[in-house]
């Protein structure tokens, strides 16, 4: 479902909102049973996918298949410090749970020490191996934007562009920070909206500032408070259509 081109409580619909939504079922103290009650909250209000732990993958794709709500996973979550060969490690072995989309977390470390042809490389050798095994995967690269300067993020921008990367992403909502208007708009300032789409997540909990993020440039957001967000949409257009 394409976005408007100015994006809006007037132009968006309550499905086209929910079909922006990776649902976030990431808490490390969440239960199997609270992953089962996500992933049937996504089915309901149709997302575009559940984004879960990785030792979750399975159970999501077992309660979402025939619902055309997709599975994505984590990689390297969420610091970004695992080798390079790991994240491939458990990209292959979530695509084989049901994963079709990998938001991974950038070395950041390795980005501030200005190793950059380290950086690009371990996204690309993810994002080949991913594409090898499931030539539909989305590969998504988390920046954690809270600990980069403006310059790191747009070199992070250009890395994950030059490597395929399909989107990337503000922040893993684990960190110091979240999902900010400027960061999006830096973000989509420098990456070609033809190759490379950009994710807001993180501290997205409202319908007005979904809005926003979308406005500011962003394609997919991350969020757990999806129910909240849709239901909001689908009253203020209850109260529209009352007012017509």
């Amino acid at each position: 479902m394409s976005l408007p081109s100015t994006p809006s409580i007037e132009t968006l619909t309550p499905e086209a909102v929910a079909k922006t939504i990776d649902h976030a079922l990431l808490r490390p103290d969440m239960t199997v049973d609270e992953v089962i009650e996500g992933c049937r909250l996504c089915a309901k209000y149709q997302t575009a996918s559940v984004c879960v732990k990785p030792c979750n993958v399975k159970i999501a794709a077992d309660v979402l298949q025939g619902t055309g709500v997709d599975v994505g996973t984590v990689i390297g979550f969420p610091h970004g410090n695992t080798p390079a060969h790991v994240k491939v490690c458990e990209a292959l072995a979530a695509i084989d749970d049901g994963a079709v989309e990998l938001d991974m977390v950038l070395n950041i470390g390795h980005l501030k020490s200005g190793r950059f042809d380290e950086v690009r490389n371990e996204i690309q050798v993810l994002t080949v191996a991913a594409k090898g095994k499931l030539p539909t995967c989305c590969v998504k690269v988390i920046l954690e934007c809270s600990l980069l300067t403006d310059e790191e993020k747009i070199t992070a921008c250009k890395l994950s562009e030059d490597a395929g990367a399909d989107y990337v992403k503000t922040s893993t909502g684990f960190s110091t920070g979240g999902a900010t208007i400027a960061d999006l708009k830096l973000m989509r300032a420098n990456t070609n909206p033809s190759t490379t789409r950009v994710k807001a997540s993180g501290g997205i909990r409202t319908l007005d500032f979904l809005i926003e993020c979308l406005q500011a440039g962003a394609d997919r957001i991350g969020a757990s408070a999806t129910a909240a967000i849709v239901d909001e949409m689908r009253a203020r257009k209850a109260a529209e259509s009352k007012c017509q």
